[in-house]
């Protein structure tokens, strides 16, 4: 992300969201794997990483690299993207660049919009260190009474319902909230000296637990999140022209190390420029894309056409290329209106407001369906809502499953019933992706439509495994984590080690947002070993090394970004002239195929084959914003040959689906 943020090929605007980006994954990462390996040194557990690192060693790592790239961001900041965006007017200042009559303006409208909701905070006698709440931005001062001579430390808080960048004038001047409210920190403080000023920030442990025997999930989950507000101190980001003693008063209030806190030469909380990325400045930003409708959607217009297209074959949707409006949540909103669909059945891992999901099943419940919602509460950062969306759905009727205490449901599985004739037929969605409208424009993601009576006597298997009480069945044709897609997966990699020793020509193709299980990497090293060509695209982590002499120099791994995130993840296993397709919901993970209950599905018509082939081909072509990875474990940017045209994996997909699209009215579908 800091690499694209670094490009100056993209425009400006563009460069600030990727710069915003960095900074919100850095920010869950160490609300996340830093407080787990921190609990781990808290807990005396002499657990080892991979590469033989103790949780104490990791950190040092961790904050020897973070405090690399906070340098990059910040010196990226201030030499190349602040300038660049003021040359196109857009002028990120201080109130020493404000004009006569801009600092009249500013003081006016800090008097009426931002100083009667500060509260300034002292500590000493009876004041003890307030509260610091994560991800909040806060002023530390320093304070001292000329009369008696007496100081005190102070915290004003930051107003997080205020924009960040206040814009004052017409020339395009925008000044961080923070840099206001110390200029005018004399209005707090009157009649005392401010001896110094520094900004700091907090980033708190936000992961958590619930009990194995909790009784009542929603409650659990309730009382965790609760809990979670005031999580341990994991990262306290502090100005970097701090005094030491400074440093010292926020480490003991905030009860934290020396290597728990990072200096930052600049601005703090740079997730926060999606602000500025939201303005309407088109012509600082890339192209917009519109999702194009499916060619073999474009021309449906009835229940009965829909699902019909589905029974005649397969249907693989990609998204952002295709719509999501057009797809998937027109095949949910017919579900729910339908007179002959008599049950709908899904999942809801995330999800937005505007999600067709939830008002389909409120519909179906209300016109007599059978209605049923897996609602995953303990969704990361998504609990608040998912626990709204399950109470609102329980009081429309409709079936509501909260899932395990121990395990998350990942699935992302929709399942049709619907009257034809005589006979009831099953309609199956499944996808890589969240039924989350948002996302599905700016997440790479695929989807299955399938009547396949094998595929969806398995999904309605394990909706009834999830619902009910029951040891699950072997699937006929899934693969469901936590009970058989690591073996399954693991078969078909020793099946074509088994081909390539035989002579035939086998590869195996895998795109991951994470590829780290340890038994998958060792069974493809020993595929390596046997001359099975490997090609991997994983977008994050990967802990297998590629190239490495006696080891692995059959394979190759490379990792794709680009305006959209990458984040499907389906397998192909071809020997000769046989192949094998899977997608689904889970990355090569020990949490996904071990505490999780995840679905991959296989892919058999030779049409849908064709969408993976197709996204695979030009994910190792670019030559755009993509990376391989060495046999040392570093990153190396992928390079264009001498005459050869820049080739970037999601431009490409761009214009293949406009070529593909059907010569009709309402092609576009937002």
């Amino acid at each position: 992300m800091l690499a694209l943020a670094s490009d100056p090929a993209l425009p400006p605007l563009e460069q600030a969201r990727f710069c915003a980006i960095f900074s919100h994954h850095l920010d869950e990462f160490f609300m996340v794997r830093v407080a787990g390996l921190l609990d781990q040194v808290e807990a005396g557990i002499p657990v080892t990483s991979p590469d033989g690192r103790t949780p104490r060693e990791a950190l040092a790592a961790i904050r020897d690299r973070v405090l690399e790239l906070s340098a990059r961001q910040a010196k990226l900041w201030k030499r190349d993207l602040r300038p660049a965006l003021a040359q196109s007017g857009i002028l990120v200042g201080s109130v020493d660049d404000c004009s006569k009559d801009e600092l009249e303006m500013l003081t006016e409208r800090f008097n009426r919009e931002v100083f009667p909701i500060l509260t300034p905070l002292a500590v000493g006698p009876g004041q003890t260190f307030p509260y610091i709440s994560g991800l909040s931005l806060s002023l530390g001062i320093f304070v001292r009474d000329p009369d008696t001579g007496e100081e005190r430390f102070a915290r004003v808080k930051v107003p997080e319902g205020l924009p960040r960048f206040i814009a004052i004038g017409e020339r395009g001047l925008f000044l961080p909230l923070e840099r206001v409210i110390r200029h005018f920190l004399g209005w707090l403080f009157p009649k005392m000296e401010i001896i110094e000023c520094c900004m700091f920030r907090v980033t708190r442990d936000a992961d958590f637990e619930v009990s194995d025997e909790a009784d009542d999930l929603l409650e659990a989950v309730e009382s965790e999140l609760r809990r979670r507000r005031f999580g341990d101190a994991v990262r306290i980001e502090v100005s970097g022209s701090a005094s030491v003693r400074m440093l010292a008063r926020l480490k003991r209030g905030l009860g934290v190390s020396d290597e728990q806190v990072y200096l930052v030469h600049g601005l703090l909380g740079l997730d926060d420029l999606i602000e500025l990325v939201e303005l309407d400045r088109p012509e600082l930003k890339e192209e917009p894309w519109y999702p194009l409708t499916h060619p073999r959607l474009g021309n449906v217009a009835t229940a009965d056409e829909l699902f019909a297209e589905i029974a005649a074959g397969d249907l693989v949707v990609h998204h952002p290329y295709h719509s999501f409006a057009t797809s998937f949540a027109a095949f949910v909103r017919t579900a729910g209106r339908d007179p002959d669909v008599v049950g709908l059945k899904t999942t809801v891992y995330r999800t937005s407001e505007d999600s067709p999901v939830v008002p389909a099943l409120i519909e179906a419940a209300e016109s007599g369906k059978q209605a049923v919602c897996l609602v995953e509460l303990k969704a990361r950062f998504d609990e608040h809502r998912n626990i709204e969306w399950a109470r609102s759905l329980e009081q429309a009727g409709v079936h509501v499953v909260l899932g395990f205490p121990n395990r998350k449901i990942h699935a992302k599985t929709t399942l049709v019933v619907r009257r034809e004739g005589n006979e009831l037929h099953r309609y199956v969605h499944i996808g890589t992706g969240n039924y989350h409208a948002a996302t599905a424009r700016d997440y790479e993601d695929f989807g299955l439509f399938t009547a396949d009576p094998e595929i969806t006597a398995d999904v309605a298997d394990l909706f009834n495994y999830v619902t009910g009480f029951s040891r699950p069945t072997r699937f006929r044709k899934l693969l469901v984590a936590p009970f058989d897609l690591r073996d399954g997966l693991i078969e078909q990699i020793r099946a074509m080690a088994k081909a390539a020793e035989a002579g035939e020509e086998t590869r195996i193709r895998l795109k991951v947002n994470n590829l780290t299980d340890e038994r998958i990497i060792d069974a493809l090293y020993k595929a390596s070993q046997g001359g099975v060509k490997v090609e991997i695209v994983a977008r994050s982590i990967c802990t297998l090394r590629p190239g490495v002499e006696g080891l692995s120099e059959n394979i190759r791994v490379r990792s794709v970004l680009g305006r959209f995130l990458e984040h499907s993840r389906f397998f192909v296993f071809e020997a000769g002239e046989e192949s094998t397709y899977y997608m689904g919901s889970a990355d090569l993970m020990p949490r996904n195929l071990d505490y999780r209950i995840e679905a991959v599905v296989p892919v058999e018509d030779p049409r849908a084959q064709q969408e993976f082939k197709r996204a695979f081909d030009t994910l190792l072509s670019a030559t755009v914003h993509a990376w391989d990875l060495r046999s040392d474990g570093k990153w190396q940017p992928a390079r264009t040959k001498k005459g050869e045209r820049a080739r970037s994996t999601q431009t490409l997909l761009m214009r293949s689906v406009r070529a593909r699209r059907p010569r009709t009215p309402a092609t576009r579908a937002g």
